[in-house]
């Protein structure tokens, strides 16, 4: 039986129309969280999202922001809490990927990479987290990657904004822990989503027989990682990054 541990909470998800961000959707609304789907140009996708969890007796709405965009967001934020009220459980999860080598990875690839999976980061949390200060609530998670943990010749810039995303992490952890809001970060391994759809033949069974549990990940099973960071079973935890990735990375 599915737990209502979100009972009465509004949820902000960022990069929600598919992937891991779209489980984490469906997994906070059978929790009872009223959940804002954010997309920037997957529409259909978004608004499909929304009509599954309330078919299933919950609450959403889809809106669309480009998270990268200072303007947008705080558009997205504002609408957010004038529909379904002010934001106290917020997933960070927008992030663009594409395989490059040093060879290939221009400047502009870099810096729309640092746009939308750093500077988004950063532009949606302060959103949020001054009326989460003054509520003495609140419950962030960011999605990070494994790419942050070991280097990542064929995704530099990406590899750099995810660990970029787990020092962010630590910092606003310390910053925000007296008012009673909990920042945590989730370093997912390869997960079964579209944003690994270029990645096949050699490579994509190297990835797996490189990862000791020998299969990819189910967004679904991320969601339940991001959900018992957003819980108070996760009470006493701030400023850590969970890696799940079937082995791939050793923590201590």
């Amino acid at each position: 039986m599915v737990g209502r541990r979100f009972e009465g909470r509004t949820a902000l998800v960022t990069g929600a129309a598919r992937g891991i961000g779209a489980a984490i959707c469906r997994a906070l609304g059978a929790e009872g969280a009223q959940v804002a789907v954010n997309y920037q140009t997957r529409k259909d996708a978004a608004e499909r999202l929304v009509q599954d969890i309330e078919a299933a007796g919950g609450r959403a709405m889809a809106i669309a922001a480009d998270v990268s965009d200072a303007a947008q967001v705080t558009a997205l934020v504002r609408t957010v809490e004038q529909e379904l009220g002010p934001v106290d459980l917020l997933v960070n999860n927008a992030a663009v990927f594409q395989l490059q080598t040093h060879e290939t990875l221009t400047l502009a690839q870099w810096q729309r990479t640092l746009a939308v999976n750093l500077t988004g980061t950063f532009l949606v949390t302060w959103a949020v987290k001054d009326g989460m200060l003054a509520r003495r609530f609140g419950r962030i998670v960011n999605v990070s990657s494994i790419a942050a943990l070991r280097a990542r010749a064929r995704c530099i810039d990406y590899a750099v904004t995810k660990a970029g995303l787990v020092s962010f992490t630590k910092s606003c952890a310390e910053s925000f822990a007296p008012y009673n809001v909990r920042v945590n970060a989730l370093a997912p391994g390869l997960i079964e989503t579209e944003m690994i759809a270029d990645i096949s033949g050699e490579l994509r069974q190297k990835l797996i027989d490189d990862t000791p549990m020998g299969r990819i990940g189910r967004p679904e099973e991320m969601a339940s990682v991001v959900c018992f960071l957003l819980s108070e079973d996760s009470s006493f935890m701030t400023g850590q990054t969970l890696v799940a990735c079937g082995g791939r990375v050793p923590t201590p």
